[in-house]
């Protein structure tokens, strides 16, 4: 070897640029040659995907149906549960007792029953109060000072309660 060939470096590039190079896509697709087997299975993928589509689409549509109605009958069940312990509360004597006491006020005979409608007196009740007018009405008063006279009366005023 000589001092010639290994010294040998890359040319150097030239100071002119190259124009970019065009593709021509009709040489491209004109070189894709499809053969009539390759149309077929195409052709089938294609028809597959027309068939497949709706049917899943109906696939998924009957999922959610049956999931709504999974919790349809899960809602149905709870209430029938409760049916039940409701039914067999009724079947017990002592429910029944203490129901028709509750609301029907039966008492068994012998028994004094005292009904209290009212027991406060006249003067503890407060009286009725106004009704609310539809009318917005501006206050020339501070607001801050209305609430704490509020909130202050409200802490002094005298309570309604029973003597026993």
């Amino acid at each position: 070897m000589t001092r010639e060939g290994a010294g040998r470096t890359a040319p150097a590039p030239s100071s002119r640029a190259r124009p970019p190079r065009r593709v021509d896509v009709r040489d491209w697709v004109g070189g894709v040659r499809l053969s009539a087997f390759t149309g077929i299975m195409l052709g089938l993928v294609v028809l597959a995907a027309f068939v497949l589509v709706p049917s899943v689409g109906i696939y998924l549509e009957q999922r959610q149906q049956i999931a709504a109605l999974e919790r349809s009958v899960a809602l149905g069940k709870d209430e029938v549960a409760a049916l039940e312990a409701e039914r067999e509360r009724w079947a017990d004597p002592a429910y029944i007792t203490s129901q028709a006491r509750e609301r029907l006020y039966y008492v068994k005979p012998g028994e004094v029953v005292y009904l209290v409608d009212d027991d406060l007196p006249d003067s503890a009740i407060p009286p009725e109060q106004s009704a609310v007018s539809d009318e917005v009405q501006e206050t020339r008063n501070d607001w801050m000072s209305q609430l704490l006279r509020s909130v202050a009366g409200a802490g002094v005023s005298r309570t309604a309660t029973s003597a026993d």
